[in-house]
């Protein structure tokens, strides 16, 4: 080896060693950040909220034993995560001030009544607390479009229930794909785009844990049993895709095709805590570059952290939004923009957990459903340049699953371009999938 080469690969591993040592002392920083938080919104919590505070994710895996039904659907990853500081100092300080206010509530006969309020460091605008209001059937907000015009012939409508992704709305498809249909599908389509739970114009429960079953509960109520659908078609992007899969393989015979663009899917493991871990690991690890994965893992990694972010942004979004107008001289922002803020930190966390990561043990289950049903046939768009999602995911499920998987690789394209930067295109795939099925 000469000269040149050894020093460029001494360099190198210098350079590597350096990168990994100043990852090790922020993320350290970042767990003495979110234990010092941890204390600090307990105690804020029990000032304006008194006993009706919801419970943070810092104790150890244990301690969710012996809790009700509902806790034990919650994705390992919420206790699962590794921290240097969890069994030290501020974390063993919060337990036992949950403990304490636990036993003192029992003396006191005290009863929590319900988080149907809206909590301090959540935003109180109209819009945000719409689904608030007294009468409220807390139904998912969902845009249909094109119904069909009841006695043009004997061919019946389809329908197709459209599923957005992570921090985004029904916007992502009413802004876009609905406008670019044929004219064909216009006349004979209904089209149903929801704000899934937790985003958008959709209910923000703070008593709900967001799991795949509360997606799809909400799902029913709101679209398949009002509008009496006995048939659809699903389309679904990112997050959207789990739910999709889920809400599939309960209604085998009714759903007749699935479009999954960027699944998030991994193959389970024997031990479903293991596959939950691995998809956080996945699709949010530990790294600082490049910033949007920082971000990523900051905000799914660290509970008190990310709410201290959604409580600057989130519950101040509409600062945000004229200042962001008054710089960029525009009435109106991009939908995207718009959808980044409008959750809370209690359903963002929760989506990430409980969908993403605990959704991922449930993939091979769900498929095997639709596997065996021999009736519906999972159509896989992906983008070779995808960073958010890797590609492997989608080649992983089409080699465990050859005959119900089909998977288009869309070149030079990403995440969202896959969609957003060619809309024709991607409208006239579905147009073929629908057509096909």
């Amino acid at each position: 080896m000469s000269a040149e080469n050894l020093a460029g690969k001494w360099t190198r591993k210098c350079g590597r060693t350096l990168f990994d040592s100043i990852t090790c002392v922020v993320f350290l920083f970042l767990d003495f950040l979110d234990a010092v938080l941890c204390v600090v919104f307990k105690l804020v919590d029990e000032f304006f909220e008194g006993n009706a505070c919801t419970p943070c994710y810092c104790g150890k895996a244990g301690d969710k034993n012996g809790e009700n039904k509902e806790t034990e659907m919650l994705s390992e990853s919420l206790y699962g995560r590794k921290y240097m500081l969890r069994n030290m100092g501020f974390l063993g300080f919060a337990r036992k001030w949950r403990i304490y206010r636990k036993k003192k509530d029992d003396r006191d006969g005290s009863v929590n009544e319900g988080l149907m309020v809206n909590r301090w460091s959540d935003c109180g605008c109209q819009s945000c607390v719409s689904w608030m209001k007294k009468g409220y059937d807390q139904k998912l907000h969902v845009v249909v479009k094109n119904l069909p015009q009841v006695g043009r012939g004997d061919e019946a409508a389809e329908n197709v229930i459209f599923l957005h992704g992570f921090l985004s709305s029904s916007s992502f498809w009413t802004k876009t794909i609905f406008n670019n249909l044929s004219a064909c599908v216009k006349d004979h389509y209904r089209l149903f785009a929801v704000d899934l739970l937790g985003f958008g114009r959709s209910p923000k429960p703070n008593d709900c844990m967001y799991t795949l079953l509360d997606h799809v509960e909400r799902i029913d109520k709101s679209v398949i049993l009002p509008f009496h659908l006995n048939s659809f078609h699903l389309v679904a992007h990112s997050m959207g895709c789990l739910i999709a899969l889920a809400l599939a393989a309960k209604y085998p015979k009714f759903v007749k095709s699935v479009t999954l663009v960027a699944p998030p899917y991994l193959p389970c493991a024997k031990d479903g805590a293991t596959t939950s871990l691995m998809a956080l690991n996945t699709f949010a690890g530990k790294t600082l570059w490049p910033p949007l994965a920082f971000g990523k893992s900051v905000m799914s990694w660290y509970e008190h952290v990310g709410r201290c972010f959604c409580f600057l942004f989130c519950r101040n979004h509409r600062i945000w939004e004229m200042t962001l107008k008054l710089f960029t001289l525009r009435r109106e922002l991009n939908f995207m923009e718009v959808d980044l803020t409008r959750h809370t930190h209690h359903s963002a966390w929760h989506n990430m957990h409980n969908v993403i990561c605990g959704g991922a043990k449930l993939m091979d289950k769900y498929l095997e459903i639709l596997n065996k049903s021999r009736s519906v046939k999972v159509c896989i768009i992906h983008g070779d340049h995808d960073m958010e999602v890797q590609l492997d995911c989608s080649n992983n499920m089409k080699m465990k699953f050859p005959e119900l998987v089909e998977l288009n690789m869309i070149e030079n394209v990403d995440h969202t371009s896959v969609i957003l930067g060619r809309v024709r295109e991607f409208a006239k795939s579905l147009e073929h999938i629908w057509a096909s099925s």
